[in-house]
């Protein structure tokens, strides 16, 4: 297992592989479908050095509040593809190192992930109450107001939140090794 302090260096995840497991410790930030086209439509300054080498978890979570409060009671992660029309310029835009979610992503954001010095990293999905363990704090939340809880971006503190490289710096998807494999296993069965 790869320890990793967030924010982290380009250089520290340009030195991970497709298939390592990595456990990320510090701050990182929630964000789906209406705060990455907000990211991208409007430009905002002020997340700017928030986002700056830390990563994006595709994640609309279940949360409640204690006294002032917000405690994660579930953070599972949600299907990337629905971001890869904003993904790679989000990575350009506001120096991101990593985006985790479940399912993978495209050839638009791999080359992003390549060009910007970034990774895909898969969470487990299924595990949300187990993940949820690894938030620490939620240091702030934006947009709530606007967005709704699932869509809102969380500020998050993170201790040893497990995930797998499945999309490396260097061209390499895990997604993309799995589909042609599992062609040429069905066109064998099919006999084609």
């Amino acid at each position: 297992m790869i320890k990793l302090q967030l924010p982290v260096t380009e250089q520290d995840i340009r030195k991970l592989k497709m298939g390592d497991e990595v456990s990320l410790t510090g701050i990182m930030v929630t964000g789906r479908d209406a705060a990455h086209a907000w990211m991208i439509e409007e430009n905002p300054d002020e997340i700017r050095d928030l986002l700056k080498g830390t990563v994006i978890y595709h994640c609309g979570p279940v949360v409640k509040k204690e006294d002032d409060e917000w405690i994660f009671v579930a953070a599972g992660p949600t299907t990337s593809i629905r971001e890869e029309p904003y993904q790679g310029d989000v990575l350009k835009t506001y120096g991101l190192r990593g985006v985790i979610g479940k399912g993978g992503m495209g050839e638009k954001t791999l080359a992003a992930l390549k060009d910007h010095g970034a990774v895909y990293l898969h969470a487990v999905g299924g595990a949300a109450t187990l993940l949820a363990k690894s938030v620490v704090k939620v240091h702030d939340v934006i947009k709530l107001e606007e967005f709704g809880v699932p869509e809102a971006m969380w500020v998050l503190e993170v201790k040893d939140f497990p995930v797998v490289v499945t999309m490396d710096s260097h061209g390499n998807s895990l997604h993309t090794k799995i589909k042609e494999k599992s062609n040429e296993m069905a066109n064998e069965l099919m006999g084609i």
